[in-house]
């Protein structure tokens, strides 16, 4: 009588499941637990996830790579004003070695004491001298050769005989090599 009551009603009764027929639904609706749009949902996903990873590694570089650019722009950013201070740095160094000669002292230390005083001021800002002496073995990334003379001694070939000039670095970059005399 129930089911003629649900007919009656304008609804049709349900069909009876065998077992069999629910265990093989069962199974049909694990191996299709997700549709296909929701794996096209996941692969978008871990797409987007892939790119943000690498979007988020690129920035990190760029950020690394700016931060050591700027890092080292302010170490060498006194390089034009230094560089334009190493002639009269030649200059002081000419006039020490005249002033030697004479006999008047006191100008002498007056002098030096300027000299120490501009040196060590450059020194603060990272200005090195390039320590050159003579008989060093000529180097031709360290050095500037100006002239070659023939060696006075057959173990005088290859060295340094004469520096002309003083060569500076600042930091770890040499902003004029030293120009010296070499033996051949």
């Amino acid at each position: 009588m129930m089911a003629e009551d649900i007919q009656k009603e304008g609804q049709q009764p349900e069909p009876e499941v065998t077992e069999t027929e629910a265990t093989q639904g069962a199974a049909q609706e694990t191996a299709d637990d997700t549709p296909p749009a929701e794996e096209k949902q996941e692969d978008l996903l871990a797409k987007e996830k892939d790119r943000y990873l690498r979007l988020f590694a690129e920035f990190e570089n760029y950020k690394k790579r700016t931060t050591k650019e700027r890092i080292e722009l302010f170490k060498t950013a006194g390089q034009d004003i230094l560089s334009a201070m190493l002639p009269v740095l030649d200059d002081f160094d000419r006039a020490l070695t005249e002033l030697a000669k004479l006999t008047d002292e006191q100008t002498l230390k007056g002098v030096e004491l300027i000299y120490n005083k501009l040196m060590s001021t450059l020194k603060s800002k990272g200005l090195e001298q390039v320590e050159v002496a003579t008989n060093d073995v000529f180097d031709s990334e360290h050095h500037d050769a100006v002239t070659q003379i023939p060696a006075p001694t057959p173990e005088a070939k290859g060295k340094v005989v004469d520096v002309i000039q003083k060569g500076y670095k600042l930091g770890d970059k040499v902003i004029r090599f030293p120009k010296v005399v070499v033996a051949q």
